[in-house]
C-alpha cells in the first residue's frame, strides 16, 4: 500500500494482508524448527511441559524477527509519513515555499528573537507587476512557470535562517532575521536586500521560447522590540500598505511602512 504525500513522490506503508502474511510465515517458520528440534532430540520430559517448552521457544525465536521485520519497518514508515505529511501542510504546493502557516510561525520566532536579543529584522512584502498580464497573454502555464522561477530567485537571495514564503497569487513575503542591533545598519541592509530582490527578478525568463518579464514592488516593515508586541497580522497588513505605496510610486521599487519612515527620518 502507498500513501501520497506530494505530486510524484510516495512513501511505501505495508498493507495490513503484508503484515498478516509476514507475522503468519515468521510464526509458522518457528514453529516448524521447534517441533523440528523437539523430533530430532526428544526431550524426557512430560507432555505438559513439552507444550510449555514449545510455546516459550516459540515466543523467543519469533518474537526478535517479528519486531525487527514487521514492527520497525511500520513503525518507521507511519513516522515518515506523518513527518512529510507535515512538512507539507507548510509549504505552497506550487513553489515549494512556506505557506501562511509557516510564514506566521517564523515570524512570531523572528519577533521573539528582536525582543530577547534586541536586534532588527525585517518583513518584506513582494507584488509582482506585469504578471496578469503575462498570464493572461501567454496562460497558466507560463504564470505558474513564472511564479516558480520567482520562488527559486528569491530563495537563492536571502540566507539560510531568513524565510521565502508565498501569500498566494503572485504576492510573497520575505522575513529577515537578526539584521544588529543598530537600526541605521539595519535599514541599509534591508534597503540593498530589496534593491537586489528587484533586479533579479526583473531579469526575463524564457518559457516555451518565449522572454517573459515581470518586475516587482516591495513593502518592508521593520522589525524591531516595539514590533514585537504587535499582532503578526497587523505587520503584514503594514508591509502590504507599503507595497501598494510601491506600485503607486511607479512600480519596481522599494518602500517602507510609514510609520518606519517617519521615525527613521527623526
Amino acid at each position: 500500500m502507498k500513501t501520497m504525500i506530494r505530486q510524484g513522490k510516495t512513501i511505501d506503508l505495508p498493507s495490513k494482508a503484508q503484515v498478516t502474511v509476514r507475522i503468519i510465515g515468521i510464526v509458522s517458520g518457528a514453529e516448524f524448527l521447534v517441533m523440528a528440534l523437539l523430533h530430532t532430540f526428544p526431550p524426557a520430559i512430560s507432555a505438559f511441559q513439552e507444550a510449555t517448552l514449545n510455546a516459550f521457544s516459540l515466543v523467543v525465536l519469533s518474537t526478535p524477527i517479528i519486531y525487527f521485520w514487521v514492527v520497525k519497518p511500520f513503525v518507521k514508515a507511519h513516522n515518515d509519513t506523518l513527518h512529510q505529511i507535515e512538512y507539507m501542510a507548510c509549504l505552497d504546493p506550487l513553489t515549494q515555499l512556506a505557506n501562511r502557516r509557516l510564514i506566521y510561525q517564523h515570524l512570531e520566532k523572528t519577533l521573539a528573537g528582536c525582543l530577547r536579543h534586541n536586534v532588527f529584522g525585517a518583513l518584506l512584502v513582494l507584488d509582482l507587476d506585469g504578471f496578469k498580464p503575462v498570464n493572461d497573454k501567454f496562460g497558466h502555464e507560463a504564470g505558474d512557470a513564472i511564479l516558480v522561477e520567482i520562488a527559486k530567485r528569491l530563495k537563492s537571495m536571502t540566507r539560510t535562517e531568513d524565510i521565502v514564503g508565498r501569500l498566494g497569487g503572485d504576492e510573497f513575503i520575505v522575513i529577515l532575521s537578526d539584521l544588529g542591533q543598530e537600526p541605521s545598519a539595519a535599514q541599509k541592509k534591508v534597503e540593498l536586500i530589496a534593491k537586489r530582490l528587484i533586479s533579479t527578478i526583473s531579469t526575463p525568463l524564457s518559457f516555451d521560447r518565449k522572454e517573459l518579464k515581470v518586475s516587482t514592488s516591495i513593502g518592508i516593515r521593520f522589525l524591531d522590540t516595539a514590533a514585537a508586541t504587535s499582532q503578526t497580522e497587523h505587520l503584514i497588513n503594514d508591509a502590504d500598505s507599503a507595497m501598494y505605496l510601491a506600485k503607486k510610486a511607479g512600480k519596481g521599487c522599494a518602500i517602507f511602512h510609514e510609520e518606519e519612515v517617519t521615525e527613521a527620518a527623526a
